[in-house]
């Protein structure tokens, strides 16, 4: 059995994209119910050198959005990274399962071979469209995703693995 390109990136991104969302609603009222300033959470670090819980919402998105973009040889769309509170957190994550809906499994078609060229600080790397999906897109989407669900853990929000899987259908 074989499985899309489409069909392991966009529901893969979509399922986990929602139960971030759930996530984030879980910390917003754990910060109203306790009486702290949500902003500690939003500002909240594992360690004082690590990007904070907004910037951590804001990559996860940033890789699924630009993942799919990527795989389907589109600009994505860009976000303005100005999230300072979980609404506006919430509203980017809604904003980013849209943009994910609007695409339909022909356009990648050719994604798995498609070259996708990716350039960071540390320079840049060209994939075929299936390695960039396995060994970038995903692990970095995850990886930020993972980071979000720990920063809130980690505050005292009761989050479990079952919030972070999500609803399994």
């Amino acid at each position: 059995m074989s499985i899309s390109t489409y069909d392991a990136s966009i529901p893969t991104f979509i399922h986990t994209l929602t139960s971030l969302k759930a996530i984030l609603q879980k910390g917003a009222a754990h910060a109203e119910s306790k009486k702290i300033d949500p902003a500690v959470l939003v500002g909240s670090r594992l360690f004082p050198d690590m990007f904070p819980l907004s910037r951590q919402v804001q990559i996860a998105t940033d890789a699924a959005k630009g993942a799919a973009a990527r795989l389907t040889g589109v600009e994505p769309p860009k976000f303005e990274d100005k999230e300072s509170t979980f609404p506006e957190l919430i509203a980017r994550v809604e904003r980013t399962i849209d943009y994910l809906n609007g695409f339909k499994p022909e356009q990648f078609a050719d994604a798995a071979t498609r070259t996708v060229t990716i350039t960071t600080p540390r320079g840049s790397f060209a994939f075929t469209g299936l390695i960039f999906l396995r060994h970038w897109a995903l692990p970095n989407f995850f990886f930020h995703v993972t980071t979000t669900y720990n920063l809130l853990r980690h505050n005292g929000v009761e989050l479990g693995k079952g919030d972070y899987l999500g609803q399994v259908s």
